[in-house]
């Protein structure tokens, strides 16, 4: 699964708050909503998201394996 949980510190570290995402950047409040629920956002929401807050892709989501075992 995909995991969001950095983007909060890089918004933090970068002084951005979910309302100046909105207000300043316009940014969709349907598109944070995904982002907090940890769903699927597009490659350009990710790509909005690193222009804006000037960092890497990793320093906004990062892959975590699932549970599951799918080795055989």
């Amino acid at each position: 699964m995909i995991s969001y949980q950095p983007l909060w510190a890089t918004m933090k570290n970068r002084g951005i708050s979910q309302y100046k995402l909105i207000k300043d950047y316009h940014f969709s409040t349907g598109q944070l909503d995904r982002l907090r629920k940890n769903d699927s956002v597009s490659t350009n929401t990710l790509d909005m998201l690193c222009s804006i807050l000037d960092c890497k892709l990793e320093e906004v989501a990062v892959y975590l394996p699932d549970e599951a075992d799918f080795s055989n």
